[in-house]
């Protein structure tokens, strides 16, 4: 599903703190102390290696013999039960390509294998790894018969997500009759495990959620889930409006054929491995693509994606492999707190992490329209989410900045002047700057204080080879959140000592503006 993750070389830097009054001192102390900055400094020096893997939880498998079985494309006969995926997408029309599929343990001993797409030949950039047929992808064209009603029900009822999960648990139900059986049995074999050998936190336990105490997405895993549950209570409709399904599955009312843990569990193997494509009609742009994920490795930093081509998806390669190599495809610019909670895995080479900062007016401001006007003519809402951008912390500081000091405003005669001025707000006297960059600085020390292990700790739990997927996958995601608030902090105390009057006191503001 995807690929990742490096070797990390850090280089301290202490953090200045002169500047601060002596209460903040020894808090700011006590925080350094846990080398948070010193780690949000760091030097990274990494090397992407890619592994696979894959979703499970839309069948119980193949029998053990047939599927821990090292896949041979060339090993199968027709007829043959046993048969893998690429050799039954190779009897139903898959035109000659340059991979095969390959296997590697999985962590869990009681685990079948993963088994991922590798190079079969010497590969140059530019060539096509394989390129699938629209008869062996799964699409909502396809599964609701009617391109009208599937755009009406992903519009008004439920997620494209929903709509294949439901799909493919009924062609499950077939069993051997299904002509996706060797399709859904790969799925079910791979578990819903990314490559990092991890299901979504969407199937952890209570405790293991524990793993991601202080970051944002534990409440999304959550949110998540709720979402799910909504959507399993809207699959009768689903049934009863795709013609398609009702004629094919004429008795099975959904939520009386599937529990909402069955249902669950299949839509995170499909949240898993769809793909999203490009320049289709919407009800094509969600496919599932036998040789796309979870076979398919993800990776943060390449350019390579599945493409919609005349009659088929198709992978060209963004750079050389080996024969034997993994296959990696671009995820697309997520972030990795999205990547854990839809695929299973964090990419610590990843440019387009961020984590968010929610800033909001205040509405017991008895200037408060006069602010909200001034902030939105300058792109800015009365709730406003800032994203700071890994290797961006400073500036996401500075843009932070004009926002706030808006919200610090008191004087009426100062709000006029800000909005005759057209723009943002500048910096304002020294007490008032002061307290705009303390309110900013406690912020990012009671975020980085809500985790419940400091950087240095989670490096020695990452050098542990024993420690399970799960915690190490959630160690790394909340280590990068942490390294992003740690380098905010360092630019606002970096602000707060080039102010010319260390000794002032800053203003109060009785509508400083909610920071969480």
């Amino acid at each position: 599903m995807e690929g990742v993750i490096t070797c990390l070389h850090t280089k301290c830097v202490s953090l200045p703190i002169r500047s601060f009054p002596l209460s903040r001192v020894s808090s700011l102390s006590r925080w350094r102390d846990t080398n948070l900055v010193s780690s949000a400094r760091s030097v990274h020096h990494r090397t992407l290696c890619v592994s696979s893997s894959g979703s499970d939880t839309l069948v119980a498998g193949g029998s053990p013999k047939e599927d821990e079985r090292q896949i041979k494309v060339s090993s199968r006969k027709d007829g043959d039960d046993s048969e893998d995926l690429k050799f039954w997408m190779d009897k139903n029309g898959l035109p000659p390509c340059k991979v095969f599929l390959k296997e590697r343990p999985a962590h869990d001993q009681k685990h079948k294998p993963i088994h991922y797409v590798a190079a079969s030949e010497d590969l140059q950039k530019g060539d096509v790894a394989f390129s699938v047929p629209n008869s062996l992808v799964v699409t909502l064209e396809r599964v609701l018969g009617n391109e009208t009603i599937a755009e009406l029900l992903t519009t008004n009822k439920l997620s494209e997500l929903a709509c294949l999960a439901l799909y493919l648990m009924y062609e499950k139900k077939q069993g051997k009759k299904s002509v996706w059986y060797p399709y859904i049995r790969e799925l079910d074999r791979q578990r819903g495990r990314g490559q990092l050998d991890v299901e979504s936190p969407l199937l952890w336990s209570e405790a293991e959620l524990e793993y991601l105490t202080g970051s944002p997405t534990k409440a999304e895993v959550l949110e998540r889930a709720e979402g799910i549950r909504r959507e399993y209570k809207e699959l009768d409709t689903v049934w009863f409006m795709a013609g398609s399904l009702f004629q094919q599955y004429p008795y099975d009312i959904p939520t009386e054929a599937f529990t909402f843990e069955i249902f669950k569990q299949a839509f995170v193997a499909i949240q898993s491995c769809v793909v999203h494509l490009q320049n289709v009609s919407l009800a094509r742009r969600f496919a599932l693509v036998p040789l796309g994920p979870p076979l398919l490795a993800y990776c943060s930093n390449c350019k390579a994606m599945l493409t919609a081509v005349d009659g088929a998806v198709e992978l060209v390669v963004d750079r050389p492999y080996k024969a034997g190599d993994p296959i990696v495809a671009w995820c697309g610019p997520q972030p990795n707190a999205k990547l854990l909670l839809n695929y299973g895995f964090v990419d610590e080479d990843n440019p387009y992490d961020r984590i968010t900062v929610e800033a909001a007016l205040s509405t017991q401001d008895p200037q408060y329209q006069d602010k909200r006007m001034v902030a939105q003519r300058n792109g800015k809402l009365s709730q406003q989410v800032f994203q700071v951008r890994v290797g961006k912390e400073r500036e996401a500081v500075q843009d932070m900045l004009p926002y706030l000091r808006l919200g610090y405003m008191s004087d009426p005669d100062e709000m006029q002047s800000v909005i005759s001025s057209q723009g943002p707000v500048c910096p304002m006297s020294p007490c008032m700057e002061r307290a705009v960059l303390d309110q900013l600085a406690d912020y990012f020390m009671r975020r980085l204080s809500g985790y419940p292990t400091t950087l240095k700790e989670d490096d020695a739990l990452l050098e542990d080879p024993s420690l399970n997927p799960r915690k190490r996958v959630a160690t790394r995601l909340v280590r990068l959140e942490k390294k992003m608030l740690a380098a905010c902090l360092v630019a606002t105390v970096d602000l707060l000592n080039d102010l010319p009057d260390t000794t002032i006191s800053p203003c109060p503001a009785p509508y400083a503006p909610s920071l969480k």
